[in-house]
């Protein structure tokens, strides 16, 4: 299999298929997944084959947002199989490889190892310090999409989103969990302080 390759055409057809609104599901996210699948597999001693597929599907997960708005984890596993084989890989990989882009659909499902290191690294964010910086990239996206209007809709989304959230990996446990309670409760706190306006 030519990883490579396959690396190569699909980060080519992000950067120039991605809708610009798409502000959060971008290639700036795409290749913050692959850094942190990469981070979490090391942490995790995933080595070898597992690794070459699980960083392969980091790239394609979110590839279906260059052909369609909604199920994009299922137009990312149509393109992952058109065009994997044309780099080697066979259909065992490519099924894996599918297996992981399908467990990230929200509410993740992650049935194996490196399917949970990939859910882990697409919502990493999630505990760290540039929470605040990608959730804005997100509500501007899902403002654009017509998917929520005002800030209150957005915290009360990331309150929900937050509190039946959990990581998979030990890894993730560890490091993100602390750190994500702690926005957690910022975003409680910013709902507490800006009460439904009455009025409306």
């Amino acid at each position: 299999m030519d990883a490579p390759a396959a690396k190569a055409y699909i980060l080519a057809r992000l950067r120039n298929e991605l809708p610009e609104a798409r502000t959060y599901h971008s290639l700036e996210h795409t290749l913050d997944v692959y850094a942190s699948a990469i981070g979490i597999a090391e942490a995790e001693g995933i080595t070898g084959e597992g690794l070459v597929l699980l960083k392969i599907a980091a790239l394609y997960h979110d590839a279906g947002f260059t052909v369609q708005d909604t199920d994009h984890e299922e137009a990312g596993c149509t393109i992952a199989r058109e065009m994997l084989p044309t780099f080697g890989f066979d259909v065992r990989q490519v099924d894996l490889i599918c297996d992981m882009i399908m467990a990230t659909r929200i509410p993740q499902r992650p049935r194996n190892k490196l399917a949970r290191v990939l859910c882990d690294a697409d919502l990493d964010y999630l505990g760290r310090g540039d929470f605040d910086r990608i959730g804005a990239a997100l509500f501007q996206e899902m403002r654009t999409y017509g998917v929520l209007r005002t800030e209150r809709e957005w915290n009360e989304l990331q309150l929900r989103f937050l509190e039946r959230h959990a990581y998979f990996t030990p890894t993730n446990k560890r490091l993100r969990e602390p750190v994500k309670k702690e926005h957690l409760d910022r975003v409680k706190k910013w709902l507490s302080a800006n009460p439904v306006d009455s009025g409306q």
